[in-house]
C-alpha cells in the first residue's frame, strides 16, 4: 500500500510537470522536472520516517521562528537599504536564520512528546525524569529498596497494560507463576505508599502491538521516558530504538565488591566446575569464583589467591587458586 501511494505521488508530480512544460513549450523538460522534484520529496520523507514527532515539531517551529526573526531584522534596514537591494537581503537572512531555527528545533525538540505539548496547552509545567517500570523488575522486587533509599525519584509511570499482565500471572494456575504475581502487586502497593516518588497510572495503549515489551517501548518512546527493567533482551531492544534504560542488574554488577588479581579470599568450595578438577564457590553477593584444583576440595573452605577477574554482559567471574600453604 505505501510503495503504491509513493508511486502515485511520483505520478502526480510528473503528470504536473509536464502540465506545466506545456505551457512553457518544453513538456519533456517539465515532466522530468517533476521527477526530480518527486523524487527529492520521497527522500524527505523517508528521512521523517526516522525523525521523532517532537524532532519534527521542534524544526518546524524553529524554522518558523527563524523566518520571523527576519522580517523582524529587515523591517528597520528598509530605511537604509536600496530597493533592489532588499529582495536579495531578505532571502540571505531568511535562508541564515531559517537554517539555524531549524537546526536548533530539531536539537531542542527530541524530547517533545504529544503529552508534554497537551501538558503545556493546560497550563501545566512539563513533566521530567519519567520512568516506566516492567513487569520483571516488580516482580523481581529490588526496585522498591532501591527507591525507598532515595537512589531513584521522580514520576512512574504505570501502564494498564501491566497491570493487566501482572493481573494475569497472579491469576495463573501454575503455582509459582501464581506466587510471582502476587508478590509483584504486593511491590506496586509498596512501590505507591512511598512519599518521595510520583506513581501515575496511564491507559495509554498500542492495539496493533501484541507483545508487552515492544508496547513498553513504544509508550516509552511517546513519553519521553527511561525504562527500567532487569530483562537483558528487553534493554538491548530498547537502546536500538533510541529509548534510555535502566537496568537492575547492571546496577547490582556494578556495586559488587571489586576484587583484584592476588587478593587472598577464604571461601567454601560449593560444587565440581565445568573444566576437569574445578571447583566452584561463591562471594557474599553470589559472584561465582572458579578455583582451579579444588574438586578435591569440596565441602571444605580454603584460603585462595584471585588470579584473574572477567567481566562479562551477565556478571562478574572470578578465577582464583589455592594458596601454596594450603596446598601444602
Amino acid at each position: 500500500m505505501i510503495l503504491f501511494v509513493r508511486a502515485l505521488f511520483i505520478v502526480i508530480f510528473i503528470l504536473a510537470g509536464y502540465l506545466y512544460g506545456l505551457k512553457t513549450a518544453v513538456p519533456f523538460q517539465g515532466a522530468a522536472m517533476g521527477l526530480f522534484l518527486g523524487a527529492i520529496f520521497l527522500g524527505i520523507e523517508s528521512r521523517l520516517d526516522k525523525v521523532s514527532f517532537g524532532s519534527v515539531l521542534g524544526g518546524l517551529v524553529g524554522l518558523g521562528i527563524g523566518i520571523l526573526a527576519a522580517h523582524l531584522l529587515l523591517f528597520p534596514l528598509t530605511y537604509v537599504i536600496a530597493d533592489e537591494s532588499r529582495v536579495p537581503a531578505f532571502f540571505i537572512l531568511s535562508a541564515v536564520l531559517g537554517y539555524s531555527g531549524l537546526i536548533i528545533g530539531l536539537n531542542r525538540g527530541k524530547n517533545m512528546s504529544i503529552p508534554a505539548i497537551m501538558r503545556l496547552f493546560k497550563g501545566q509545567e512539563p513533566e521530567e525524569d519519567l520512568k516506566i517500570l516492567d513487569t520483571s523488575v516488580i516482580i523481581d522486587g529490588r526496585i522498591a529498596d532501591v527507591i525507598e533509599i532515595g537512589f531513584v525519584e521522580g514520576m512512574f509511570i504505570l501502564p494498564q497494560f501491566i497491570l493487566q499482565e501482572l493481573q494475569y500471572i497472579a491469576d495463573s494456575p501454575d503455582p509459582l507463576r501464581r506466587t510471582k504475581g502476587r508478590r509483584g502487586l504486593d511491590i506496586l502497593h509498596r512501590i505507591q505508599k512511598m512519599n518521595n516518588i510520583k506513581v501515575k497510572i496511564v491507559d495509554q495503549d498500542f492495539p496493533k502491538i501484541k507483545e508487552v515489551d515492544a508496547k513498553l517501548i513504544a509508550l516509552a518512546r511517546l513519553y519521553s521516558a527511561k525504562v527500567v527493567t532487569n530483562d537483558f533482551n528487553l534493554s538491548k531492544v530498547a537502546q536500538v530504538q533510541g529509548v534510555a534504560v535502566l537496568n537492575i542488574n547492571e546496577l547490582a554488577n556494578i556495586l559488587k565488591p571489586v576484587v583484584l588479581p592476588g587478593e587472598p579470599l577464604n571461601l567454601y568450595i560449593a560444587k565440581e566446575g565445568k573444566e576437569h578438577n574445578q571447583g566452584v564457590a561463591y562471594l557474599d553477593d553470589g559472584t561465582m569464583v572458579v578455583v582451579e584444583n579444588a574438586r578435591k576440595l569440596i565441602g571444605k573452605t580454603v584460603d585462595l589467591t584471585v588470579t584473574s577477574v572477567l567481566q562479562t554482559t551477565a556478571g562478574r567471574m572470578i578465577f582464583a587458586k589455592i594458596r601454596e600453604d594450603e596446598q601444602s
